[in-house]
């Protein structure tokens, strides 16, 4: 893995940029070149990422692609990534997406790793290592927020990243095991609170941020799931929004109805929680994780709490395949990744 082509260069696939060319030579892709207040340090080559053209000319030029591209750009990359044998790394949460990747990577000779953002990514990674001390499991609850610091008005919201990925996520049905057994569950559904030092939050269904751990966990579990935090009332206006003013059907609209209505922040912060139940022995107990990741400075420039959450889980995974704490091929599910071994990598510590 030396020279890494970086699909997508919004404010998330930038600094994924930024925090790989440490290590590797990287080049970046998108119709535009992006226009900051600063210089990427990296070179940035405009094209459509849909054409033919750059699928089967421009990418074979590169050992190595990472997508920060919206998760239905997704399928025709990872496609050309297998064909040339290239490692294919990205960010989605669609579920459907994700089972495409699987099926390319049974014969594949790289790496395909998708969901490798926050949910799915980096909570499963935290999950899993919470199972690590007990000897039988019972519950795994996984909750990330992406949140504005100082919310206002009723929705309390700001679309800090893509609002096609949020409303792919409020919309599609989620996986889940309950009960024991692996259950399809309605997103915006399943509503509970949560108090984190004094601050109260609604957490509800969303689909895609388990990955494949209910085919992991099917069996060793009562109950396994996966759930967005957000600021209380906030779930009940999209349900209106979405069902009621049937907005659902046109998700283009919709689209720009939010982003105009509810615009990104720059203080912003990355809720990460999860608790895992189960038995040492004969004794039950819980146990828990919980970060509140704000923004920060990498390279003297100030970077979201989502934008550098979600690059450095991505970036630190593919730093692992690249030493070899990782497969160097096959499909890489996110549970499997040693949660130690990703703190360890350049990336993993900014997590500390």
């Amino acid at each position: 893995m030396k020279k890494i082509l970086v699909l997508g260069m919004g404010k998330v696939g930038s600094l994924v940029g930024v925090l790989l060319n440490h290590q590797f030579e990287v080049t970046g892709f998108d119709q535009k070149k992006p226009h900051y207040d600063f210089e990427l340090p990296f070179d940035v080559i405009e094209g459509d990422v849909t054409s033919e053209t750059f699928l089967t000319e421009t990418l074979p030029q590169f050992d190595t692609v990472v997508s920060a591209l919206p998760y239905f750009l997704n399928k025709p990359v990872a496609k050309a990534a297998y064909d040339n044998g290239m490692h294919y790394f990205d960010l989605t949460e669609d579920v459907d997406t994700t089972n495409y990747i699987r099926g390319l990577s049974e014969d594949s000779k790289s790496v395909m790793a998708p969901q490798c953002g926050l949910a799915p990514g980096l909570i499963g990674i935290v999950g899993a290592d919470l199972t690590k001390v007990f000897t039988k499991l019972r519950d795994i609850e996984l909750r990330v927020g992406a949140l504005p610091r100082y919310p206002n008005g009723l929705m309390a919201y700001s679309f800090t990243w893509s609002p096609a990925g949020v409303i792919n996520e409020y919309l599609n049905d989620a996986e889940a095991i309950q009960n024991g057994e692996p259950k399809m569950v309605s997103s915006l559904e399943g509503f509970e609170y949560i108090n984190i030092e004094g601050q109260e939050y609604e957490a509800f269904t969303t689909s895609g941020g388990l990955g494949t751990m209910c085919e992991t966990y099917a069996g060793k579990v009562d109950t396994l799931n996966y759930k967005t935090m957000r600021y209380p009332g906030h779930g009940k206006l999209m349900r209106f929004l979405m069902y009621e003013l049937l907005m659902k059907n046109d998700k283009k609209q919709l689209e720009k109805i939010l982003t105009e209505a509810k615009p990104p922040v720059k203080d912003d912060v990355v809720l990460v929680y999860a608790a895992v139940e189960g038995w040492q022995g004969e004794k039950v107990f819980r146990n828990e994780y919980y970060r509140a990741f704000n923004p920060i400075e990498i390279d003297g420039q100030m970077w979201r709490a989502i934008s550098w959450t979600t690059a450095a889980s991505i970036a630190a995974v593919v730093e692992m395949v690249a030493n070899g704490s990782l497969p160097d091929k096959g499909f890489i599910k996110q549970e499997e990744i040693p949660f130690d071994k990703f703190l360890e990598t350049e990336n993993g510590k900014y997590f500390l």
